[in-house]
């Protein structure tokens, strides 16, 4: 199964807007599976971005995801302009793909140039 960024970038918004990390996330997103969603919540995880629990079977994959991390959190504030997230694509895209411990970089790079502006 390939990482889908996209993905990635909806889950930490949903996971996000819970009003207590102690709120029941639902997380359905169209054009996407069950499987897909569970995936990508536990790479997330991996990844250090997210607190969540395996709850996988045999058959099936099921992560629950619980809270953002402080990673989470900072990657998601990088990445939340949508501007700002599809230029760090456009500019990926061009080096071959995208590579997360890259991103957060470019992002905050991005995010920097556009406040220089603000700056006396």
């Amino acid at each position: 199964m390939k990482r889908d960024m996209e993905l990635i970038r909806m889950i930490l918004i949903e996971i996000e807007k819970q009003p207590s990390y102690l709120s029941e996330i639902n997380l359905n997103f169209a054009g996407y599976s069950s499987e897909d969603i569970h995936y990508h919540v536990m790479l997330l995880c991996e990844a250090g971005l997210i607190v969540a629990h395996d709850q996988s079977s045999l058959s099936d994959i099921y992560w629950i995801p619980e809270r953002l991390t402080w990673e989470g959190h900072e990657f998601l504030e990088a990445s939340r302009d949508n501007n700002i997230w599809n230029k760090a694509k456009e500019i990926m895209s061009k080096g071959g793909g995208f590579v997360f411990d890259v991103a957060k970089p470019l992002l905050i790079k991005l995010i920097e140039h556009q406040i220089s502006g603000y700056l006396p």
